[in-house]
């Protein structure tokens, strides 16, 4: 049975109390590649975005009408896999239909977006909450929204700090670790407000 959790503080809790990014540290390689460029930032955080949200919705009916009356959740790891896969490589090619200048700039980042462990990770969560299908959806959308939040975030501070007196030590990934350890820290700042787990 799912938690009484109201929808809307699903959704406020993904986003910002329980960050799968900031609070959970979960997607960090392909969020610290490509946070270096605003538009690319902000596509591929709408791209993440809607993978998380489908992905959770479908892993959620999988679940609960094949895996589970069929007693096959040792399987769970790989069917999710292969949904997040399935759903990456259509989303790639209506991005490359649509918008070839994104798909240039997101480059290998995009099919890649099937092994972030941001998206496995909001599955898995989702799963082990016992969300109901609703609580899933706003789960895997909130979580979207959060790590494009934190991505555009990101990359709207490193276009301030190529313009900073950094210290040369600190130049390149320091800069960009210690950036992210203070927006971690303003992320948990949050935390007690709401809690989902």
């Amino acid at each position: 049975m799912a938690p009484q959790i109201h929808p809307l503080v699903i959704l406020f809790a993904s986003v910002f109390t329980s960050n799968i990014l900031l609070t959970n540290f979960l997607g960090m390689c392909s969020f610290i590649a490509i946070s270096k460029d605003m538009k690319s930032s902000n596509g591929l955080g709408l791209a993440v975005t809607v993978v998380l949200t489908i992905t959770v919705a479908i892993n959620w009916a999988v679940m609960r009408y094949i895996l589970v009356p069929l007693d096959l959740m040792v399987y769970r790891y790989i069917v999710f896999i292969v949904v997040i896969a399935a759903t990456v490589q259509m989303l790639e090619m209506i991005i490359d239909r649509v918008s070839p200048a994104l798909y240039m700039s997101l480059g290998i980042f995009l099919p890649l977006i099937t092994v972030n462990c941001a998206i496995l990770g909001a599955a898995l969560f989702m799963q082990i909450r016992n969300y109901n299908f609703i609580q899933t959806l706003t789960f895997g959308f909130g979580s979207g929204l959060g790590w494009w939040l934190a991505i555009l975030a990101l990359a709207a501070i490193q276009k301030k700090v190529t313009r900073a007196p950094v210290p040369a030590g600190l130049q390149g990934p320091g800069i960009t670790l210690i950036t992210i350890g203070f927006m971690a820290l303003a992320f948990v700042g949050f935390s007690g407000m709401l809690n989902v787990q």
